[in-house]
């Protein structure tokens, strides 16, 4: 490892997540899966299988046993694909850096390899994955307990997330969890792992912190969970003192959006997925939908489950048959007006002391933006 000091190390970690560094992450697969960074590219040092046995190697002989054999696992051939990974990595990215687990012995080799090799003295990250993960947990509780949230409410329908887009400083749960946030609210792509999800929110928060501490920011008013993953603990405290604004809109206006949330861009959500024509997303669509309704049987009762369900499969003919969205319209003004609007009421009536203002999208644009919310 002679050298190795003399390659650049990377120790403001802060810089890396606000500057948006691109990272080259050499652990094995299997790890990176379990959590990374957003925009880490995996260009790993071992494979799953290598790693498994050098680390058995590890804790029968030692260090120096353990990189023997990972040599020997390694042919020439093979080295000299990853290493020109690395380089076209770093060629591509001059000012990312490469971690491993805990900045150690895979990416001081990683680096030690690169440099032989090509010359490049690519940075390495202090402390690795753990030190990044570490800080990015401190940033969670350090900043959350004073962060000036705004939560922005509303029965479903109004638009709340797309109410967000319009100003500069705002957290999207829902879109960082890939997850409306309700039985209906599944996306057509996996909900990114809970490490991924809460390093995310984290870098958010951290970026948001750093350009304008005391500026507020707005939140759509969450509950714990957003699909299956946890809202960070500490920003969920604050979320729950947090002063609130809620929209309203119509009924067919709910509607409207409602049908375009949850129906039209779920099936361009297929389709993109499947990469096919919506024939061919068709039945991810009706078992979606239907599997939605089935998971809400019990709080809908045996009889308005049965009258919804069909009235579901009676509305999805229509428009995949006759291109008829009436159907789909009757279908989503039931379930707003007998399902969630009275579940919404029933919460709001616990957060009546802290609302602050209530008015329609452009009445509660004003009111934010008298309040210090930019818009876009």
């Amino acid at each position: 490892m002679a050298g190795t000091r003399d390659l650049p190390l990377v120790t403001d970690l802060a810089a890396i997540f606000l500057e948006g560094r691109p990272l080259m992450d050499v652990r094995a697969p299997v790890e990176f899966g379990q959590g990374a960074f957003p925009g880490t590219h995996n260009l790993p040092l071992l494979t799953d299988e290598e790693r498994h046995q050098v680390g058995i190697r590890y804790k029968e002989a030692g260090q120096d046993a353990a990189v023997e054999l990972g040599y020997r696992l390694v042919d020439e051939a093979e080295k000299a694909q990853r290493i020109a990974q690395w380089q076209a990595f770093a060629r591509a990215h001059p000012d990312g850096a490469l971690y491993c687990l805990r900045g150690g012995l895979r990416s001081q080799l990683t680096q030690q390899m690169l440099f032989e090799a090509t010359g490049i003295a690519y940075p390495r990250v202090a402390g690795g994955y753990k030190a990044l993960r570490r800080f990015l947990l401190n940033t969670l509780e350090e900043v959350s307990p004073t962060a000036p949230l705004i939560m922005l409410g509303g029965r479903t329908g109004v638009g709340k997330t797309p109410f967000l887009f319009r100003f500069d400083r705002y957290i999207d749960l829902e879109g960082r969890a890939r997850h409306k946030g309700s039985a209906f609210g599944r996306e057509p792509v996996p909900q990114p792992t809970p490490i991924d999800f809460e390093n995310q929110v984290a870098i958010d928060l951290l970026r948001l912190h750093h350009h304008a501490p005391d500026a507020p920011i707005l939140v759509e008013d969450e509950g714990k969970m957003v699909g299956a993953r946890q809202v960070p603990p500490a920003l969920f405290e604050r979320m729950g003192r947090s002063p609130l604004v809620v929209i309203e809109r119509p009924i067919e206006e709910r509607v409207e959006q409602s049908l375009k949330d949850y129906i039209i861009d779920l099936e361009a959500g297929y389709r993109d997925v499947l990469a096919a024509g919506s024939a061919d997303a068709e039945p991810h669509v009706r078992a979606h939908i239907l599997g939605a309704i089935d998971r809400v049987a019990r709080r809908l009762g045996g009889v308005r489950h049965r009258r919804v369900r069909g009235m579901a499969e009676s509305a999805l003919d229509a428009w995949y048959r006759h291109g008829d969205r009436e159907g789909l319209r009757d279908l989503i003004r039931v379930m707003l007006v007998e399902y969630y609007d009275p579940m919404y009421d029933y919460q709001l009536r616990h957060k009546r002391d802290r609302i602050r203002f209530t008015g329609s999208p452009d009445e509660v644009a004003e009111w934010l933006e008298a309040r210090g919310l930019r818009p876009r």
